[in-house]
């Protein structure tokens, strides 16, 4: 890993590279698909109803904390593409330092046309997801007010 290169931006280029890799769109949104449907499920009791995120026409959870000042996420959904995307996104930020978060470059999945794949309403739900995110780690890099 290059000396000012974050942990965090070392995985997203270890991502981007992967998913690059697989030159047609559909095969790509299949393996982000794919891998999701190989983690276990979150145990039901484990996401509350405040951690569902808003506007959405499906369930999606995404549940965000602090510990030891890392950032640690988890989501799930009802539906596999949801549940995909956000797992690739709570994956990748997971562990990440606020400051990390904060600086991260997390619009690679519309530059790869991996949203294209998905209804309009999803498309939105996932860049929710990614401003979640990057608020979360704006909120405890001492970014925002």
């Amino acid at each position: 890993m290059e000396p000012n290169v974050s942990p965090l931006a070392a995985r997203r280029a270890e991502l981007v590279a992967t998913l690059e890799a697989i030159r047609d769109p559909q095969a790509r949104l299949s393996w982000v698909v794919e891998r999701a449907r190989s983690q276990p499920r979150l145990p039901p009791d484990r996401f509350q109803e405040v951690d569902l995120v808003p506007g959405c026409r499906v369930r999606i959870w995404w549940r965000a904390r602090l510990e030891n000042g890392r950032c640690r996420f988890e989501s799930d959904s009802d539906a596999v593409t949801l549940k995909a995307m956000a797992a690739l996104i709570s994956d990748l930020c997971d562990g990440a330092s606020p400051e990390e978060l904060a600086q991260a470059d997390l619009d690679f999945l519309e530059r790869l046309g991996m949203l294209r794949q998905l209804a309009e309403s999803r498309q939105a739900t996932v860049l929710r997801i990614v401003e979640l995110a990057r608020g979360f780690g704006l909120q405890h890099s001492g970014r925002l007010s």
